[in-house]
């Protein structure tokens, strides 16, 4: 009964099965012993490039290796209906505060600027919520989204100018808060 207490207190105190260090012998910076933080680094240098090479495909014919990824095959959707599908989750009666910031958020990290006729709906949004400061933050993202393209954010402001001058609502600009 000694000896395999004794066994399992040396087991405890082993910190490496493989190398059998102590606990002190450890790498400062992983925490882990030498031959441990090598089969870990293998490891991870192993499925790494075999996770690279599950992403490569090569054609026949051709040397040229691309990197390709396996996307549902559902239906692409057209830019239309994605047009479509935002200005109807705009265009709810019911949306509250925080679906129009979701929305908002949601909308703005896609890669794109938003087409004029869904910053309408959510404009219009925000003045069924009676919110002007969610109006003018959309207007302030939309010219952040654009980037150094200056000539999409006065576009934008073009094709909006009749919702805008209907709702009440004016731009940055002309709030004068773009400059701060």
């Amino acid at each position: 009964m000694a000896a395999t207490r004794q066994k399992t207190t040396n087991r405890r105190r082993s910190w490496c099965s493989r190398c059998q260090s102590s606990p002190t012998d450890k790498h400062q910076s992983t925490g882990r012993c030498c031959c441990c933080t090598g089969i870990m680094f293998r490891t991870a240098v192993r499925l790494s490039v075999s996770g690279v090479r599950s992403l490569t495909c090569t054609h026949p014919g051709s040397r040229a290796v691309f990197a390709s990824r396996c996307y549902s095959h559902g239906k692409q959707e057209t830019d239309e209906e994605f047009d479509a599908r935002w200005v109807t989750y705009f265009n709810k009666p019911d949306i509250d505060a925080w679906e129009l910031r979701k929305g908002m958020n949601t909308l703005i990290g896609y890669d794109l600027v938003p087409e004029p006729k869904i910053l309408e709906a959510a404009l219009k949004a925000c003045r069924r919520l009676d919110d002007l400061a969610s109006a003018i933050r959309i207007l302030e993202a939309v010219k952040e989204k654009a980037g150094p393209h200056k000539d999409i954010y006065p576009y934008l402001v073009q094709e909006l100018r009749p919702t805008l001058d209907e709702l009440g609502i004016s731009t940055p600009e002309e709030l004068g808060i773009d400059k701060a």
